[in-house]
């Protein structure tokens, strides 16, 4: 439903990131259609890529910060962060694209 990632022109912070940075990285959040369960479908769709709650890896690696990073924090707390139930967040690796792709594809498609 959603993308943020600095390196898009439409990111609020996309001018000061663009600005401070050389590149603008291979981290980004995106919510999907529906709830906390689509969002696990999805990570639980994909095969190659590595579920953990750490990020920075050479491998591509993804996470419900709703239930790993920020799971301590109250509904409320994690609503006015704007940590949605179904947000996700993933590092790109150092794999094929292709396959990165396709294991993104397998995702969407378990929801």
């Amino acid at each position: 439903d959603k993308v943020y990632y600095s390196g898009l022109e439409d990111h609020p912070q996309h001018a000061l990131a663009k600005h401070q940075q050389l590149a603008f990285g291979g981290v980004l959040a995106f919510e999907v259609r529906g709830d906390k369960e689509a969002a696990w479908r999805f990570i639980d769709g994909t095969k190659m890529i590595s579920i953990t709650a750490n990020l920075g890896d050479v491998k591509s690696t993804i996470t419900h910060p709703g239930t790993t990073t920020h799971g301590r924090m109250s509904a409320e707390a994690r609503a006015e962060a704007g940590i949605k139930d179904n947000l996700i967040r993933l590092s790109v690796g150092l794999e094929s694209v292709e396959d990165i792709k396709r294991d993104l594809q397998l995702g969407l498609a378990a929801i």
